[in-house]
């Protein structure tokens, strides 16, 4: 097991942020291909916790809050060689920590990962409403 090093609001950069969410099958959900877009999703988070393994970024979370009531988790990435370790639960208890005790965190689990968030101590909430993306 590789010694892990987290960090809060550590800037990396949109190759990086794509290439760890290529090695954790996310970028199936993610813009990739637009990497202007990928630079605006990371430049508009306010919170970002990285999983590093050396200089290696191997998991991130990526979200949006108001420090007050909600935290949004967009994006939980995690190195599929570095996954089992504990770094997704990790980085899941940093960004909540880090948007602040009187929010409440959220997501929306990608189809794979939806049996994971239960093991971890997270309550499925059935009542979710969206309006799709227009392009």
């Amino acid at each position: 097991m590789a010694d892990i090093e987290y960090y809060d609001n550590r800037p990396i950069t949109t190759v990086e942020f794509i290439d760890v969410l290529q090695r954790s099958t996310l970028s199936e959900r993610r813009p990739v291909s637009e990497p202007d877009r990928v630079a605006r999703m990371l430049e508009h988070a306010n919170v970002l916790v990285t999983a590093w393994s050396g200089d290696l970024l191997v998991g991130v979370s990526r979200a949006l809050t108001d420090f007050s009531f909600c935290c949004y988790l967009s994006d939980l990435a995690v190195d599929e060689a570095f996954q089992h370790q504990g770094i997704g639960k990790e980085l899941i208890r940093r960004t909540h920590i880090a948007s602040g005790e009187e929010t409440t965190l959220i997501l929306l689990a990608a189809p794979k990962a939806i049996d994971y968030y239960p093991k971890i101590g997270m309550v499925k909430y059935e009542h979710c409403f969206k309006i799709d993306r227009t392009r």
